[in-house]
């Protein structure tokens, strides 16, 4: 394997300037005065982290039933207009956020009857509560502590997203087969064996093999300090939570 951090880390070609707008920074700039706009980003933001936290709930000892509800249930609370306001005032990332307001609505805030509809009419996230349990059941038994599972649930989340769409560019460019060819050595140890053999199938020299893999690394970390800036609100931070998801990979 490859030093993961050094392929995922900071592009020297990757300035502040190229930070634009982002989910949780639109969060975040609501302040008291609730938008339309605000409430979508925090809902986009909340769909791509789901199981994480679901996970979390898990290892916190609930059962599977349980551990549904209270996701559910948290995160029509987390779309009312008083957690943007919450998130405006503790700003932050958004990583630490929802942990830390998911804990202070498992303490204090889940006091509904069971036997009460699901979110209480309020929107709720979409999540394949089967899904999310099988997900479960295939987490290794090492012990983790529920924060450190929900770290890693969190950094494997974000490289799948960020995979996701580095797919679906190189399929908006007529390249969808180089990509699935080539995606098994994003983070792996290429030997020249490696190259030759996707050279005949591609009808690439080895040469260029090599360079289409160069190219793909070099996206693949642009895209995910890209998911990453969605989740921080300066550009500042983004090395900072990128230096985050290689600890929780290598934890």
């Amino acid at each position: 394997m490859t030093n993961p951090e050094a392929d995922l880390g900071a592009d020297p070609s990757s300035g502040g300037e190229q930070f634009n707008t982002t989910h949780w920074s639109v969060v975040l700039l609501a302040g008291q005065s609730q938008t339309s706009k605000a409430e979508a980003a925090l809902e986009q933001l909340c769909r791509s982290y789901w199981y994480p936290l679901y996970a979390y709930v898990r290892r916190k000892g609930h059962s599977s039933h349980d551990a549904q509800d209270l996701t559910q249930e948290f995160f029509a609370r987390l779309l009312e207009k008083n957690y943007i306001q919450l998130a405006a005032q503790e700003r932050g990332r958004f990583r630490s956020f929802l942990l830390k307001s998911l804990n202070h609505f498992l303490v204090n805030e889940w006091i509904r009857d069971h036997a009460q509809k699901r979110g209480g009419g309020q929107p709720l996230v979409s999540l394949d509560e089967v899904d999310a349990e099988r997900i479960y059941q295939q987490e290794p038994a090492t012990g983790l502590a529920p924060e450190s599972l929900y770290d890693k649930r969190w950094a494997m989340t974000l490289l799948e997203r960020a995979m996701e769409r580095l797919g679906g560019d190189y399929a908006a460019a007529g390249k969808r087969e180089l990509f699935d060819q080539l995606k098994s050595l994003l983070l792996a140890e290429c030997s020249g064996e490696s190259y030759r053999q996707l050279a005949g199938p591609l009808g690439l020299s080895e040469g260029a093999v090599k360079v289409a893999v160069h190219r793909l690394r070099h996206r693949f970390r642009e895209v995910v300090r890209a998911e990453i800036a969605q989740t921080v609100a300066t550009p500042a931070e983004v090395d900072e939570e990128l230096r985050c998801l290689m600890s929780a990979l290598n934890g």
